[in-house]
């Protein structure tokens, strides 16, 4: 574990301490359950965010692709009776398409990642607003899907599926990121992509699978929201989204500059996240206030990666400056006189 990330871990506990003294209901179990759901369904998509954010990018269609997928999911299965399995499928086939969409617009067309980002975000929206009309797309009433339901908002031991698929995802992630040939070159790219395309590294297609994988992660992350939810309300549900995953990852020790980053970062930073939003609800704090908490934290997570970056930089150069003073230092003088012999 990083020393950023165990930071952020002992910052998560004390937290959690204040709101516990503050409010004990904090560590019911139902609290507890909500939470981990939460965290679950966020930081599924956080995660995929973050290897964006490696690549010095950004994706702002989040929010948007999470409405357009969840209104086709329910779509399919509850209007036209396509099986879920194959419902499910086909939302990861069109989110896969998506990401490869953005990356290709990004790598091939050197388009700005905000600016294609940006324009997904306005086009998914209104994609779902227009294929629904504007009315809400839900599952018929009274219909169930046992298998579907058990595998997305179902629990086990207490713990909602949605937060194990968050950690069997994460693992992935983490082995992909950091243990991985791709993950060396998905850094090196974030750090200089000039320099990684010289050393022979296919920079396009390390940031659009980048991108890609930003996609599927999010897809994964529709379907749970979509039956979380029962039902999607194109034109709010998903709003604002992609800003809880870019600040779960800056939280969570991804440089927006690229190159940096931390899976077990972006989990705590998603956790971080849902202890501060519970914090607005227990305390009775007013529920418009929760975007001004959630700007103020990607503000001090912004200027805390600043200031350690820069005071890292200030003793790297104190250390090379060190150095080059002992060589550029003369050598001690030699005795004139050889060992035993005396005048």
């Amino acid at each position: 574990m990083h020393k950023k990330d165990l930071g952020l871990a002992v910052l998560i506990i004390i937290v959690g301490a204040v709101v516990y003294l503050r409010n004990p209901l904090f560590l019911s179990p139902i609290n507890l359950g909500n939470t981990a759901n939460l965290i679950g369904l966020f930081g599924l998509f956080a995660i995929g965010q973050g290897f964006v954010i490696m690549t010095g990018g950004i994706d702002l269609s989040v929010g948007s692709m999470i409405a357009l997928l969840g209104v086709l999911f329910v779509d399919m299965v509850g209007k036209f009776g396509v099986p879920w399995p194959v419902a499910i499928l086909a939302v990861l086939v069109i989110g896969t398409l998506l990401g490869l969409a953005h990356g290709l617009l990004i790598t091939k067309l050197k388009m700005q990642p905000f600016v294609v980002t940006l324009c997904g975000l306005l086009i998914y929206r209104g994609a779902a607003r227009g294929y629904t009309g504007e009315a809400t797309a839900g599952f018929p009433f009274g219909t169930r899907y046992p298998a579907l339901e058990w595998l997305t908002i179902g629990r086990t031991f207490g713990v909602p599926h949605s937060f194990y698929a968050m950690i069997v995802i994460g693992i992935i992630c983490w082995f992909l990121l950091h243990r991985s040939v791709f993950g060396r070159h998905l850094q090196a790219v974030g750090k200089n992509e000039d320099a990684a395309r010289y050393s022979g590294i296919r920079t396009g297609f390390v940031i659009t699978t980048a991108y890609v994988i930003c996609a599927v992660l999010t897809a994964v992350a529709a379907v749970y929201f979509a039956m979380f939810t029962r039902s999607v309300q194109p034109s709010s549900h998903g709003n604002f989204y992609e800003l809880y995953a870019i600040a779960a990852a800056v939280l969570g020790g991804f440089s927006l500059r690229g190159g940096e980053g931390s899976i077990i970062g972006v989990v705590l930073g998603a956790v971080l996240l849902q202890e501060l939003q519970n914090l607005v609800n227990l305390l009775g704090i007013p529920s418009s206030l929760n975007f001004a908490v959630m700007g103020t934290v990607i503000l001090a997570g912004v200027l805390a990666d600043q200031q350690f970056n820069r005071y890292r930089a200030k003793r790297r150069a104190a250390m090379a400056l060190g150095i080059l003073n002992r060589q550029a230092s003369p050598p001690p003088q030699a005795d004139s006189y050889p060992s035993g012999h005396h005048n």
